[in-house]
């Protein structure tokens, strides 16, 4: 089913009209330089956290178009949760698409610079970079500062916002050469209303807004466009898990929400790919919440 690289973690497949088959593939680009003409009319986009329920449907989203070969960041899913995806994407494939699996630790810059070698190595460049991976520490519902660790905090913000920031700082060149790309970060509705996580979680998110805000002014004239999505109170993802583990809890978590529901990955991947679909929108953060935060 795969070729796999037990030394990186890279896992590459080929995924083309004939339902419910893999076939491996050697067939990628290896430089910056003959990244186009390998690859025809298809970007590659890479996804961290490709595994969850974001990551997840945002891939399949990707790949419904048939435009994307993609490079997916997974950390420490099972390979049931690894074949969850590629099945996903299999399902959704109307063309020809090269697919592989990266296996990195984010929260360690070595890593980040390592997935992106990798990901270069095998695609030859990133032209639309979706950094959603993000973690709480194992902590939420905190109730006072004293209770996040500053070695907690300092985890969460490498994973949420350090690692994001090198990933499109090692990005960026690519697209700047190419005169087009794509930045999407995942930030979360927390870091405008400091939300019920905690205070490492929700200052680690908001610090992408201002790298939002300011990167997307200085390469705006590039071809290059910035943004971010903020969800909240979104379904099948380890943030809601605690949360909706029976219909009455469900039912709870979304009591304060406008729409009266929860959100479904599926939304927030329409809002992802509307950011790389259009030319004009940038420096914005979306809110893609039910009407929770009103901004």
């Amino acid at each position: 089913m795969s070729n796999s690289d037990c030394t990186t973690g890279i896992s590459n497949f080929n995924f083309g009209f004939k339902r419910d088959s893999y076939s491996s593939t050697n067939n990628r680009a290896s430089t910056a330089s003959n990244f186009s003409s390998k690859k025809g009319d298809r970007k590659v986009v890479l996804i961290t956290g490709a595994t969850g329920g974001i990551g997840r449907a945002t891939s399949v989203a990707f790949a419904r178009t048939g435009k994307y070969d993609l490079a997916l960041h997974y950390n420490t899913a099972t390979s049931a949760t690894q074949q969850k995806l590629l099945h996903a994407i299999n399902d959704a494939v109307t063309r020809v698409i090269d697919v592989a699996l990266f296996q990195a630790d984010l929260s360690s810059y070595d890593e980040v610079r390592r997935l992106h070698n990798e990901v270069s190595e095998q695609f030859g460049g990133v032209d639309v970079l979706f950094c959603n991976a993000g973690a709480t520490g194992g902590q939420t519902g905190v109730g006072s500062l004293g209770e996040v660790d500053i070695e907690v905090f300092e985890k969460v913000w490498r994973l949420n916002c350090g690692g994001p920031i090198l990933l499109t700082q090692l990005c960026l060149p690519l697209m700047e050469q190419q005169g087009w790309g794509r930045v999407v970060m995942c930030s979360s509705v927390a870091a405008w209303t400091g939300g019920f996580v905690g205070p490492h979680y929700a200052s680690s998110k908001s610090g992408l807004h201002g790298f939002v805000h300011w990167l997307g002014k200085n390469v705006a004239t590039k071809g290059i466009t910035v943004n971010a999505v903020a969800p909240a109170l979104i379904a099948d993802t380890a943030m809601m898990a605690p949360k909706t583990g029976s219909e009455e809890q469900e039912k709870r978590a979304a009591q304060n929400v406008p729409v009266g529901r929860l959100g479904r990955p599926d939304e927030v991947a329409e809002t992802v790919m509307w950011m790389v679909n259009t030319a004009y929108v940038t420096r914005k953060i979306i809110g893609v919440d039910g009407g929770y935060h009103p901004c």
